[in-house]
């Protein structure tokens, strides 16, 4: 039968209700009886006995606040009694001991994916279509207009036809009281003119000129990170020509993440080419030659150590650290035992966890960047009157996420057991095998841009709540960590892992069955329900303070 309340952790002074409880409902747990003071929500936490106002409130083992007023025994901890407190962190202090996991049934597993000139294995082979500045985003679109519907790439917009009906409803005077639109079956793509190219990705953003000059060299360097990114089979990249960001500051930075690059690029100024026919034209024509040569691609099979995995989580709840995430983190772990590479991302959301993590870096050097990145951001966001304990969102806070520390040990689950062999910063590439932290806001879009951008070639994505963040190059699989979430949202969920909470499955069941649904995605043979919705989401970071 299945527990209606959890301690994660011995060392914990409140327990996780798995369901709503009722005052005074009579509850029992490994033999002792659990008092429930007041009525208790599913996903929020109560005490196991009184807490003192001043004392700490444990959970997953470690700190994630502080009572703010005595909290009796069996009641709620809410934003009320309870503030945001974290441990401190400082130069590791010892290294964490960890064997690899055997998985051999894994270890023998390949995906389909598209092999590149430089090694690296794509799961994908899309052609991109990106500005250097916001200038250039008209023309990007008036591309995108000319292509898509045309190649076979999207269906017409069916919405319209829904106006439509409303409209003629409206002439006549009659009620716009019609059904709404289904969802219809996934048979878009079926009569692509480039069958071996998975899609043309036109991307726009806000940046490029107008900010600092760090903002257009970082922008230049996320976009290197995009061509160089092994989904990616070629580009063709629109500049204005006076912008802060450069062409050759984009060539500079490609140059640095892969010296012979030998993808199909084609790079073209406004100010030098003339009218905008021309330059539209020429990008076109250019374009077209381009999608000739990378449909001549093939998918081949690849072992699993030529994945790189992103790992990130928005609209999160009080089930994510317990169900989705420590999933999330089984795949991490067999991936690095694989010899694969993972990326864990949100900064904001490792508060509290830090001295961990610290301690599981490979070496010291690693470790010391990882404290330098930490503590900038920190102080960033508290010289803009900010700070890592404004993280959780209204929608954390009200499915039981009350602290940013009680957000983070939970977030910090997806990154699994393993070492940590690097500490990326924003738009550096991942080179080494096994979990990487990358520096990226906790903001869902400007994380996940940024683990494509990384080298990311999927992305898992867990959520409490639902949300429909996808990325234009790097598929993106949304993870329920609950059941009631995936039956209400089927539309963007792709994996449920609400039966651990259930106790249908265990942690590592989930995580093999998501594994599997990974490699699936990976060879192409199934497309996420972001893909499918074609949630091209891109926002690159201004390195402002964004939590």
């Amino acid at each position: 039968m299945a527990h209606k309340i959890l301690k994660i952790h011995p060392d914990d002074n409140v327990f996780v209700a798995l369901t709503d409880l009722a005052k005074n409902e009579p509850l029992e747990y490994n033999g002792t009886s659990i008092p429930v003071a007041e009525t208790i929500r599913a996903k929020h936490k109560f005490t196991e006995a009184e807490i003192k106002k001043g004392d700490p409130v444990i959970m997953y083992g470690t700190l994630v606040g502080i009572a703010s007023e005595t909290i009796e025994k069996g009641s709620a901890l809410t934003t009320h009694n309870v503030s945001h407190k974290a441990h401190s962190f400082s130069e590791k202090t010892t290294t964490a001991s960890w064997e690899a996991l055997q998985v051999p049934q894994w270890a023998s597993r390949t995906f389909l994916g598209y092999h590149r000139a430089d090694g690296q294995v794509g799961t994908a082979n899309y052609w991109l279509v990106i500005p250097l500045v916001f200038c250039e985003n008209r023309n990007v679109e008036v591309m995108k207009e000319a292509f898509l519907e045309e190649l076979g790439f999207l269906r017409p917009n069916r919405y319209k036809k829904y106006v439509q009906q409303m409209a003629q409803l409206y002439r006549e005077g009659r009620s716009i009281d019609i059904e709404t639109i289904m969802p219809e079956d996934d048979t878009a793509f079926s009569e692509r003119l480039f069958p071996n190219v998975d899609g043309i990705k036109f991307l726009t953003h806000q940046g490029g000129c107008g900010g600092t000059r760090e903002d257009a060299e970082m922008l230049c360097s996320l976009i290197a990170g995009y061509l160089h990114n092994p989904n990616v089979a070629g580009a063709t990249v629109l500049s204005l020509g006076c912008q802060n960001a450069q062409i050759h500051i984009l060539q500079e930075k490609l140059q640095e993440k892969n010296p012979d690059f030998q993808k199909p690029l084609f790079i073209l100024e406004q100010q030098q080419e003339g009218t905008e026919a021309q330059l539209l034209s020429k990008a076109i024509k250019q374009t077209f030659t381009g999608l000739m040569e990378v449909n001549k691609l093939q998918r081949s099979p690849a072992p699993l150590n030529k994945l790189t995995i992103g790992l990130e989580c928005g609209g999160s709840d009080g089930f994510s650290g317990i169900s989705a995430n420590p999933a999330v983190g089984h795949v991490s772990d067999i991936i690095a035992s694989l010899g694969g590479t993972t990326l864990l991302a949100e900064f904001p959301e490792l508060c509290g966890v830090e001295q961990e993590l610290i301690n599981r870096c490979t070496h010291k050097a690693i470790s010391q960047k990882f404290i330098q990145l930490m503590r900038t951001y920190a102080r960033s966001a508290e010289a803009a009157g900010s700070g890592f304990d404004m993280n959780p969102s209204p929608g954390n806070i009200k499915d039981g996420l009350i602290t940013d520390a009680m957000k983070s040990a939970g977030a910090a689950k997806k990154g699994g057991t393993s070492p940590v062999t690097d500490v990326l910063d924003y738009a550096e590439t991942a080179t080494k095998p096994g979990l990487n932290l990358l520096c990226t806001p906790g903001n869902d879009v400007e994380s996940t841009t940024a683990l494509a951008g990384s080298g990311a070639t999927i992305i898992l994505f867990t959520t409490g709540l639902g949300t429909p963040t996808g990325n234009p190059i790097a598929p993106v699989i949304k993870i329920a960590s609950n059941s009631e979430l995936a039956k209400r949202m089927p539309d963007i969920i792709d994996v449920d892992t609400g039966a651990i909470i259930t106790g249908g499955e265990n942690i590592a069941q989930a995580g093999e069955k998501l594994l599997d649904f990974i490699v699936k995605v990976a060879s192409g043979e199934l497309r996420t329900k972001a893909q499918k919705l074609h949630q091209d989401d891109f926002i690159p970071w201004k390195r402002g303070i964004s939590l």
